[in-house]
């Protein structure tokens, strides 16, 4: 699995885990919610900055949203 679709991955759990719509988190990150769609169909890869602030909205470390569970390797 690439790192855009570990990142699409965690982004759409650790989303449901919050009980977030990609809208609400397209506002919390200051993002577009077709923005936020694409990263997590792994159709974009997020810059850094993004990730920051998805990371941000998320209340989770950056990390988190990159890092390959034990079943993704």
């Amino acid at each position: 699995m690439d790192l855009k679709e570990v990142m699409a991955v965690n982004l759409r759990r650790i989303r449901h885990d919050w009980n977030m719509t990609q809208e609400d988190l397209a506002d919390r990150a200051g993002l577009s919610a077709r923005y936020i769609g694409a990263i997590e169909r792994a159709n974009v890869s997020a810059t850094v900055t993004v990730l920051g602030q998805i990371a941000d909205a998320l209340k989770v470390e950056p990390g988190e949203l990159v890092k390959a569970s034990d079943r993704a390797r």
